[in-house]
């Protein structure tokens, strides 16, 4: 992913909802969000490394990773796509273990998951153990959590003023996904790539014929246990290509 919205125990009937976009070259295989046969989960993949960046486990645990990005960084041992699955599959005391322990090992990442208990943080360009999350509404793009670069801000603040009404839906987050302004060249981040791509990066949703927004995501867990997940696919123009949308979890 490269834009996360996450608002947790915002809302008195959805103590969790999730929303965002993955960015990516168009070029770059991938298959759409499906159920995996091992481990069972359900989550797109990536056909090049072979991991995903953002997973479901049928009891509604979820998990979802962002590039920190960092031109300067050389290649990583291990992929980031491969922690959203362990995030799923490992005990939690063990997974926290190997974020400490083994962190280093993989490219600059950020990790957002939730293990049954809550929902946590972890980034390795941070020295931190892992951080569980309190309620609120939280933003993550390619910085750290709640880096205030303007796609972040107002993605949180357009999720926190859906989450005030009674009829959020999974088909309404994409609204809020699908916001193609750029900010004023003084508002952008620098993050050591050139200004073109800084300003193309800078959308929340971004098209272009190289690289772009390839999916949008939303999650809703209600009181009761119940998940929708819906995933929106699009091509180089920004056009919608299919729609996926999953129902599952404790009724």
């Amino acid at each position: 992913m490269c834009l996360v919205g996450l608002a947790v125990d915002m809302h008195p009937d959805f103590p969790v909802v999730l929303l965002g976009n993955r960015d990516e070259f168009h070029q770059r295989p991938t298959r759409a969000m499906h159920w995996w046969r091992a481990p069972r989960i359900l989550a797109g993949r990536d056909l090049q490394a072979g991991g995903s960046w953002l997973a479901f486990a049928p009891d509604g645990r979820f998990a979802t990773v962002t590039n920190y990005r960092d031109p300067d960084q050389g290649p990583a041992a291990r992929s980031r796509g491969a922690l959203v699955t362990q995030a799923l599959s490992m005990d939690s005391q063990a997974f926290h273990r190997h974020l400490i322990e083994q962190g280093g090992a993989y490219g600059g990442y950020n990790l957002l998951w939730s293990d049954g208990e809550g929902c946590w943080y972890h980034s390795n360009r941070l020295d931190d153990v892992p951080r569980r999350l309190s309620r609120g509404v939280y933003g993550l793009s390619n910085g750290v959590l709640d880096t205030p670069w303007p796609k972040v801000a107002a993605l949180k603040e357009a999720l926190a003023e859906a989450l005030e009404t009674d009829t959020l839906s999974s088909s309404g987050c994409f609204g809020l996904l699908r916001d193609p302004r750029r900010p004023p060249d003084g508002s952008l981040p620098d993050t050591g790539v050139s200004l073109e791509w800084e300003r193309l990066l800078s959308s929340a949703f971004i098209v272009s014929q190289a690289y772009g927004t390839r999916s949008s995501s939303a999650m809703i867990q209600r009181r009761n246990g119940r998940i929708t997940v819906e995933e929106r696919g699009f091509d180089p123009e920004g056009r919608e290509t299919g729609r996926r949308l999953f129902r599952f979890g404790a009724a």
